[in-house]
């Protein structure tokens, strides 16, 4: 008997590309340039010190998390989230007429100003228990502020509604 041939083994798609993703990230994580920024922030950097040397392009690569479930481009629909374009400077829970949010996203209220998107970012279940949201969270504040600042590159007016407090005091966030 002889042995059989090479085994021809098929890549699930999404496994390539959550790979490539994944190694992009790494790279883009490591650059001199988010070391230097890192240094510039000094001592306890503030969500406004992180927000002046956030950078959008680099927002936009760290965005490619986000895109597996939300799109970003005008008109692109929803996904297992929705669509995020335009989302800063808008009523929570408010940015997809199809999308069925919950009730804890409902109960939120208010607007999505980079603060309130900074406290989401950080822990989507901590400010808003019982949402469907799955993510876990971006722990780095300056990745953060970077996909803040590429939100703000894909919002009307940049985003820069700050109608409401940065955040609560211990507990959910209610604006």
């Amino acid at each position: 008997m002889s042995e059989p041939g090479p085994r021809l083994v098929r890549h699930h798609p999404l496994g390539w590309w959550l790979s490539l993703l994944t190694l992009a990230m790494l790279l883009a994580g490591c650059s001199d340039d988010d070391q230097e920024r890192r240094r510039s922030l000094g001592e306890d950097p503030s969500f406004d010190d992180f927000m002046e040397v956030a950078d959008a392009e680099r927002g936009a690569r760290l965005f490619g998390q986000c895109a597996a479930c939300h799109t970003i481009r005008m008109g692109a629909g929803d996904r297992n989230g929705p669509g995020l374009h335009d989302v800063l400077g808008r009523p929570v829970a408010s940015n997809s007429k199809r999308f069925s949010y919950t009730g804890a996203l409902l109960s939120i209220g208010g607007v999505w100003t980079p603060d309130r998107m900074d406290a989401w970012l950080t822990a989507p279940a901590k400010m808003a228990p019982g949402t469907s949201m799955g993510f876990r969270g971006v722990p780095d504040p300056l990745d953060r502020a970077d996909i803040i600042a590429y939100l703000r590159t894909q919002s009307a007016d940049g985003g820069g509604a700050s109608a409401l407090p940065s955040r609560p005091r211990g507990g959910a966030f209610k604006g």
